[in-house]
């Protein structure tokens, strides 16, 4: 069987953390969507390690990682996270396995994106300049190379063709992008080379087998529910599918060889970048989490917006997930505020509604909100249940009878012993 886990927010939630605490009990750890525009942040032994494509697992010697075919691999960005690597003495060539399906992200996506996200003016939608988008475009249009396409003697004719078309839409787009294309075609050249030491897979065919010899495996997602093509707050979204069916499709998973899907919240609410955020604080209480949580992206470091709890959003990414088991991130976070508000509904068109709908843009929406009392305990030395403060057991026994779902892992701090089991 195969177990889920996935962010229910807009990203950043620590899943990095959490799939390094999980490891321990699974043989694969699949990455199966994203690409280097995601930051997994691990931290353990006084050491922030920091991944954008490789699965989180790879600090464990049991587990075998898989880069799925739903993922966009960027060659230089994969090359730089294994040369941090290498200081690890982890036996890459035997635990990394790539998927032949996945898309390659070429110099050309990264210029493409700047050039559209400049073209927009006011309108942006806070991308991260990584080539992901147009990578996907080229997914879905036909036109993309994939990893395995590098096997063959003839993947440089088949690069410039795509590069060429690129540079064409560059063109069309009438916008000054400044850039040295051989500068960066040498470097993704030797980005290429790198990738092409490690082990190619039929990713699908390797994971059905797996299944078959009951191995344990997790499906780990990057970004969140909330950026979902589909699901997500469009058009400030992500382009693949962040909830649990892309697991599916990203990895070549059955819907009904899923098991456990493990969802990922904080105990507030972040974003980064642009698009609507319904509890967005501007006042002290948010520039505090910002602060104490140090809300900073980890791939792109980019300030992230804090609030409150939106019980709403997190209602909806439970039922469209299938969520089976939650788990409470950056509890910590919130020691020291006098009330916690959970924003337990919306206020939609002048009628209160209790689900997310079609447009939450402020001018539509504004947030009903509950009060509860805070904690002042300090979370971030504490190991065990029977510790956590009264205020914030009330608090964590609210969200389970709003989702109905258990929360069976509360997180105090970003290190991997920093873990309470429920």
């Amino acid at each position: 069987m195969v177990d889920l886990l996935l962010g229910l927010q807009w990203g950043d939630e620590g899943k990095g953390k959490i799939v390094d605490v999980l490891t321990k009990e699974y043989d694969i750890i699949a990455r199966f969507q994203g690409g280097p525009n995601a930051g997994h942040t691990l931290e353990f032994d006084g050491i922030k390690h920091v991944l954008h494509t490789i699965p989180s697992g790879i600090f464990h010697k049991n587990a075998i990682n898989i880069v799925g075919n739903g993922v966009v691999i960027d060659p230089v960005i994969f090359k730089k996270e294994l040369d941090n690597l290498e200081k690890f003495n982890i036996d890459i060539e035997s635990k990394l396995f790539i998927s032949r399906k996945a898309h390659l992200i070429l110099p050309t996506h990264r210029l493409l994106d700047a050039a559209s996200e400049a073209s927009k003016g006011k309108a942006k939608i806070g991308s991260t300049l990584k080539g992901i988008g147009p990578t996907y475009m080229d997914k879905t249009g036909r036109n993309g190379m994939r990893v395995g396409d590098l096997e063959f003697d003839d993947w440089k004719t088949k690069y410039r063709a795509l590069a060429d078309k690129h540079e064409a839409m560059i063109d069309f787009y009438n916008v000054d992008i400044q850039y040295n294309l051989a500068e960066l075609e040498a470097e993704f050249c030797e980005g290429v080379e790198t990738l092409k030491k490690l082990t190619f897979i039929d990713s699908e065919e390797y994971i059905f087998k797996a299944q078959a010899e009951g191995k344990k495996i997790l499906a780990e997602g990057a970004q969140g529910s909330l950026l979902d093509i589909d699901f997500g707050t469009y058009p400030f979204v992500t382009s693949s599918n962040t909830t649990a069916a892309g697991a599916c499709t990203g990895l070549g998973v059955a819907p009904n060889k899923v098991k456990r899907v493990l969802g990922i919240f904080k105990a507030y609410t972040t974003r980064v970048g642009s698009g609507p955020f319904p509890t967005e604080l501007f006042d002290e209480d948010g520039a505090k989490m910002a602060k104490i949580g140090n809300e900073f992206g980890a791939t792109t470091g980019r300030p992230r917006r804090c609030g409150w709890l939106d019980l709403v959003a997190l209602k909806y990414a439970v039922q469209i997930n299938g969520v089976t088991e939650l788990i409470m991130m950056k509890a910590d976070v919130l020691s020291g505020f006098d009330t916690i508000k959970i924003c337990t509904a919306y206020n939609y068109k002048g009628e209160e509604i209790e689900h997310l709908p079609y447009n939450i843009e402020e001018e539509h929406v504004s947030p009903v909100f509950a009060e509860m009392k805070g904690w002042s305990k300090d979370l971030t030395g504490l190991s065990k249940v029977e510790e956590l403060p009264a205020a914030l057991n009330d608090y964590i026994t609210f969200l389970e009878e709003q989702l109905h779902v258990p929360i069976k892992i509360v997180s105090v701090g970003p290190d991997r012993l920093q873990t309470i089991h429920r």
